[in-house]
């Protein structure tokens, strides 16, 4: 018996220049506990649709046309009054962000319990007993004292486990997960999501999985939907789908996608095409990159107490070549790459520059170091000036070396918008304006505006869909192949990092407890740990599944 049944639902935004139709006579059903997963790229409308079903969209949006019937009652005619007893109490819903979908200054406990409070389920006493309870049913460490705390004093996956602790809280029959992992480490990523297949085993409950990970559809769901531009182009059982797909799109999501493509990389791959261009034998030149013995401590609070974030991680970088930092939240990668910038300054070791010593370069000499080590950042919305025109935010690293006249740094400008892929028309737009794809390429033409040696990519593709994020690093692949430029890639995903990188470094803790070729380290695995990141890899359980050209 269907719990949820969509029958032609069609949504469409008013903006100045006329309607969007995002979702167009979508029809599907969801069983009881059924785990359903709607696949897609950005703007394909999978999240329209799911936030169309609990009403859920913004002010310019409209339901046009179709039905949406929960256990029988049809929410697109429901009262204000009527959705209100379903949100929450009878649909749990876990969003993308919890940085945004958290209250930052109300503790976790109370946002928990909220809803049991709303519906009249409980108390305040009891709510605050029950919020508890459900922070450890999602899997939470130290309940209690999580629920005293603050958003910001937990980690990405602690603040993952709260929103799904608020949509389970009122024991729903449906939970709706919009990109519930995206941004996580593999093994958090996987601990999320057995802790979601258990409770909707407990509970009977179904799920409605929102993501652009092919794996994890492959891993999770016991029907996978396939949708672009507002349509449902294909549908069936993981195997189906992914294993014999009828339409070119679907062919095309699982051609880019990096975690159904977890053997050695072809001639084709990313990092094969930036290898074709040769690089220089290790023994004889100098690295690009190398660090030493590097350490870094931080003074925990209220304290003497001291934390070791790094704790005497060594490797070195040949031009030409990727270096690719792996590890959980925590591990210390993040810390690395800025020890490496020289964003912040080591407690002990060294980091060389092309052989010089730049550990405690101070003024002239550091800013100088910025010319040969760029930033790309996670999130180019975040890192983008939102004021500025993406030829002012190109350009700026030349004004701000007194690079060239205003002619040409505005040529400058236009030359590496193309060698990233984007049309000449993007220098009069704004961030705002412009796709995550988009905004990335614009974040990496500015690092290379004034042709540093070293790229240092944090977690670059981690939030981008599968064709753009291949499209991101297809495009790396090919500016390091002409440019001869070397990457220090950050990552948590492991399959990007095999399509991409020629060594990799895996970290816990501070330390680097493994380091080799790519393949080496991927095949055969020496540490324990490095093999419990591999088990983690979604869509391992599909080992057939080859991309389609």
């Amino acid at each position: 018996m269907n719990l949820l049944e969509i029958d032609g639902l069609a949504v469409a935004y008013r903006t100045p220049d006329g309607a969007i139709n995002a979702v167009r006579e979508v029809s599907l059903a969801v069983a009881a506990g059924e785990t359903v997963a709607i696949v897609g790229e950005s703007g394909s409308g999978k999240s329209t649709t799911v936030h169309a079903l609990v009403r859920l969209l913004p002010a310019a949006a409209r339901i046009r046309a179709g039905a949406v019937r929960f256990d029988g009652q049809d929410l697109v005619a429901a009262s204000d009054r009527e959705l209100r007893a379903v949100r929450g109490r009878r649909i749990g819903f876990v969003p993308q962000d919890p940085s945004v979908s958290l209250n930052p200054v109300v503790r976790i406990g109370d946002q928990v319990a909220e809803t049991l409070r709303v519906h009249g389920l409980a108390d305040r006493r009891t709510a605050a007993t029950r919020a508890v309870e459900a922070l450890e049913h999602a899997g939470l460490p130290d309940a209690a004292l999580r629920a005293r705390q603050y958003p910001h004093e937990l980690s990405g996956g602690m603040r993952q486990r709260v929103l799904i602790a608020i949509a389970i809280i009122g024991d729903p029959a449906l939970i709706i997960a919009d990109e519930p992992t995206s941004a996580l480490d593999v093994t958090v990523q996987r601990q999320i999501l057995d802790h979601l297949d258990a409770l909707k085993r407990e509970r009977g409950a179904s799920l409605l999985l929102i993501t652009h990970d092919l794996g994890v559809a492959a891993d999770r769901a016991d029907r996978i939907v396939v949708m672009t531009d507002g349509r449902i182009v294909e549908q069936g059982t993981p195997a189906e789908v992914l294993g014999s797909p009828r339409h070119p799109y679907t062919r095309r999501l699982i051609a880019a996608a990096s975690s159904l493509n977890t053997a050695a990389p072809d001639a084709a791959s990313p990092r094969r095409d930036a290898a074709d261009g040769g690089s220089d034998s290790p023994a004889s030149v100098v690295p690009v990159l190398e660090v030493d013995g590097l350490v870094k401590e931080f003074r925990l609070p209220g304290g003497g107490a001291v934390q070791r974030a790094v704790d005497g991680v060594g490797f070195r970088l040949e031009r030409g070549r990727t270096l690719a930092l792996v590890g959980e939240s925590g591990s210390g990668k993040t810390t690395t790459a800025r020890l490496a910038l020289r964003l912040t300054d080591p407690t002990a070791g060294r980091v060389r520059v092309g052989g010089v010593d730049v550990t405690a370069l101070t003024g002239r000499p550091l800013r100088e170091l910025r010319r040969r080590v760029q930033l790309v950042q996670q999130n180019p919305y975040a890192a983008l000036n939102p004021r500025w025109s993406v030829e002012t935010i190109v350009s700026d690293p030349l004004r701000a070396f007194g690079v060239g006249t205003r002619a040409e740094r505005r040529a400058r400008a236009a030359e590496l918008l193309d060698l990233v892929a984007l049309p000449g028309s993007a220098m009069r737009r704004q961030p705002a304006d412009l796709s995550g794809g988009q905004r990335q390429r614009v974040a990496i033409a500015r690092a290379l505006a004034i042709e540093p040696e070293l790229l240092v990519l944090d977690e670059p593709v981690s939030a981008l869909d599968v064709s753009i994020q291949h499209q991101i690093l297809t495009l790396l692949a090919e500016i390091q192949r002409e440019k001869r430029l070397s990457y220090l890639f950050i990552s948590h995903d492991l399959a990007v990092v095999r399509q991409i990188a020629h060594t990799v470094g895996v970290m816990r803790r501070g330390r680097l407890v493994e380091i080799g070729e790519v393949d080496d380290v991927f095949i055969s695995p020496a540490h324990d740990y490095t093999r419990s990141l591999l088990d983690a890899i979604p869509g391992r359980a599909l080992p057939s599944l080859t991309p389609f050209a």
